[in-house]
């Protein structure tokens, strides 16, 4: 079982977690994903938190309901949650390190090979 952050409701972290398991593959599209009463159960949260979370996925068009089955994922939630993480990563990460490289008059191309230094030292390799 995982915690919750206590700055956010949480029924928008079972929302986030869900559109991980998207992400990563773990609920497939036309898969069916857990009950909210599993869901509650295996958080231990209350049932109408854990319906609120997956009724906002709803909502987005994610995930669609099978009257008297269960809930499962849409066609496509894998590519809306992509471009909707990729959005996010941008303002959350890339715009603020833009703001900062133009406050100390690091240009777009030293960016670009700070970026490239980074990734090379994360995967072991010299930079080029």
């Amino acid at each position: 079982m995982s915690t919750f952050e206590d700055s956010r409701p949480i029924f928008l972290q079972i929302a986030e977690r869900i559109e991980g398991d998207v992400l990563d593959g773990v609920l497939q599209e036309e898969g069916q994903v857990p009950s909210t009463n599993e869901i509650a159960a295996f958080y231990r949260i209350n049932p109408a938190t854990a319906a609120k979370g997956v009724n906002l996925l709803v909502d987005e068009g994610l995930l669609y309901k099978r009257r008297g089955i269960g809930m499962f994922v849409a066609p496509g939630a894998r590519a809306v949650v992509l471009a909707k993480r990729r959005e996010q990563f941008y303002r959350q990460y890339v715009q603020p390190v833009a703001d900062e490289a133009r406050k100390l008059g690091i240009g777009a191309e030293e960016l670009t090979e700070l970026i490239r230094r980074s990734a090379a030292e994360h995967e072991g390799t010299p930079a080029p």
